[in-house]
């Protein structure tokens, strides 16, 4: 994603996302007062001690300290890119991202360049195709309709080393676009020298254009027309583009009119495309790589039922299985995983062409439930009809089982097992957590070390004062704008750390205002003293409301104030007594003599 996001917006973005509905879509929040507990979702425990704050929009783990905004969430949770998060939020609120110039090497590019030059590369590559006799005729043998082809906007990429370089490479600029955007790829140095620095990634496959939430295109995949290796070819990892978390076609779904209920997960392109053709407009597939949690998050965001859909053979199967492994930890209550095996030797895009769409929805009404492949799967691999058969079935279920968040889905699947073992779900718990107890408890305290290690100091300046300002200030951070320009302008002049540091805090706070104790600390990220900050907010405020707190930190600074000029006082004191003032820090100390005492007591002698 080029181009600087303003500020400004990440702060709007923040306060206008509800961070209470954003974590509750993925952990079971409980309301306690003003606030929202759950289990961390990022450390195993059985007692809560991860809350959200919806007035702070911010959230915190007592246990292994994890803390953030909704952006910070996202990241830690759904494993995104801080830029992902931000494009992830804005979608959610239906907004625009804006862009900020960047000026480099010469040039000026803002974001949505990348994103424009994709769409004008899939338009040619969509071109082409039309007027390619061999490369028409091929998607016309797949069976696939002209109305088809223009929907997903499926082209051809010429059977050329630069077609693709010559037309949209004309400067070195372009080039770097075509180069960031993964189009044409970098020759090595010796290869370099004989000919073209650069050449085509993409020759003599058809596209398929891969497209984000809002339709732009973002990637491509290209399938080889004749013989060749690899089958298929993907676009690399780019700024735009990350494999492991977007899904082909879910754009193409979300377009369609009909109830969406389920999502049908497929391994390849055509068979997206044959499926939407044939009127199954649930269908989606990974992008050359195994089912990952990321997937899942987006896809149940839409629903609440995911079904694969997997060839019948050995690859099939296997593919399965690593499919199920990764689903796991997304089996929350509420949501229904099942896989569906094709006949040996078929796939979606054949299977749809020579039954039809009833009879291929047929078959995703006999989908297999996740609790009930995992088993199946476990028991043909260990003859059960013994004791040590058994023991090992339960040994191979111990770890999956232990990826399921904790709920109802959970016990009953351990209920499942147990059935097969021939004991209680009970006495199975109770032996699972026996032998894993010596391991939780190393780790247990190895994080209790970690997160003690990291413990911000208690401030040990001028009573607490300096700290009482920091926390009324992160709780509140508009009421900064309750002190008068005389207070911060004398705060400035003090020269004790501490001090300075809450002097540069509200001068942020009133040169750029915040609302939220969220965007407060999603700037102040990455910068000295954060960790301490992060632990005032996980205290209880001070006050009840932003104007209280105002009026405390007018009353806060003007004690510090008054304290170090009590400090500089008795130092002029001493220097008065030892003779060794100067004119200018006689005149200073005149001046003192006649502000009213705080903690000194008596004048000069």
């Amino acid at each position: 994603m080029a181009g600087r996001v303003p500020q400004s917006f990440i702060d709007d973005l923040i306060a206008r996302s509800d961070i209470v509905e954003l974590i509750g879509s993925r952990v079971p929040l409980k309301k306690a007062g003003r606030e929202y507990r759950a289990c961390c979702p990022f450390h195993n425990e059985k007692t809560p001690s991860f809350w959200v704050s919806p007035d702070k929009q911010f959230y915190h783990c007592f246990g292994c300290g994890a803390h953030g905004t909704a952006l910070g969430f996202l990241m830690n949770f759904d494993r995104l890119s801080f830029p992902e998060a931000i494009e992830d939020l804005a979608q959610r609120l239906g907004v625009e991202i804006p862009r900020e110039m960047q000026t480099g090497g010469g040039s000026q590019r803002v974001g949505d360049d990348l994103y424009t030059l994709m769409d004008q590369v899939a338009a040619h590559y969509a071109a082409l195709l039309k007027r390619d006799t061999r490369a028409a005729k091929y998607v016309e043998q797949r069976g696939l309709t002209s109305a088809t082809l223009d929907a997903f906007q499926i082209g051809y990429a010429a059977n050329s080393w630069n077609d693709v370089l010559r037309r949209f490479g004309g400067n070195e600029d372009a080039r770097r676009a075509l180069s960031e955007a993964g189009l044409i790829v970098e020759r090595d140095a010796a290869q370099a020298r004989e000919g073209e620095r650069h050449y085509d990634r993409f020759r003599d496959r058809i596209m398929f254009p891969i497209r984000d939430a809002r339709g732009r295109c973002i990637a491509f995949g290209g399938r080889i027309i004749d013989q060749g290796e690899p089958k298929y070819l993907n676009s690399p990892e780019t700024t735009l583009f990350h494999k492991g978390r977007e899904l082909y076609g879910l754009y193409e779904t979300r377009r369609s009119r009909a109830p969406l209920k389920r999502l049908l997960i497929v391994e390849g392109y055509v068979d997206v495309v044959r499926l939407h053709q044939a009127g199954i407009v649930n269908a989606v597939a990974t992008l050359g790589t195994a089912t990952t949690p990321e997937h899942l998050k987006r896809a149940f965001r839409l629903v609440s039922e995911v079904v694969f859909a997997f060839d019948g053979d050995r690859a099939g199967r296997a593919a399965a299985w690593r499919a199920l492994n990764n689903a796991l930890p997304e089996a929350q209550d509420g949501r229904e995983l099942k896989f569906l095996f094709l006949p040996e030797g078929q796939d979606p895009d054949s299977m749809v062409g020579e039954e039809g769409r009833e009879a291929f929805e047929a078959r995703l009404e006999t989908a297999v439930p996740m609790s009930e492949y995992l088993v199946r799967t476990l028991a043909a691999e260990t003859d059960i009809s013994h004791a040590d058969g058994r023991a090992r079935f339960a040994k191979e279920a111990q770890p999956l089982l232990a990826k399921l968040p904790d709920g109802v889905y959970r016990e009953l699947l351990t209920t499942r097992i147990a059935q097969e073992v021939g004991m209680s779900a009970e006495r199975l718990q109770m032996l699972w957590q026996k032998s894993s107890a010596t391991t939780s408890k190393s780790s247990a305290v190895g994080a209790r070390s970690r997160i003690e290690g990291t413990r911000p100091k208690s401030a040990t300046d001028r009573g607490g004062l300096v700290t009482q300002s920091v926390r009324l200030l992160v709780h509140y951070p508009a009421a900064a704008r309750a002190l008068g320009a005389d207070a911060v302008a004398a705060l400035g002049q003090l020269e004790a750390i501490d001090a300075r540091a809450l002097y540069d805090i509200v001068q942020e706070l009133r040169s750029q205002p915040a609302e939220l104790t969220a965007q407060f600390l999603q700037r102040r990220i990455g910068s000295h003293g954060y960790e301490r900050l992060v632990a005032l907010a996980s205290q209880a405020p001070l006050v009840g409301d932003s104007k209280a707190a105002g009026r405390q930190l007018d009353a806060t600074v003007q004690k510090i104030l008054a304290v170090a000029r009590d400090q500089r006082y008795e130092a002029l004191l001493k220097q008065h007594a030892a003779g060794t003032l100067n004119p200018q820090e006689t005149e200073e100390l005149q001046v003192l003599m006649k502000v009213p005492p705080t903690t000194r007591s008596g004048p000069i002698k």
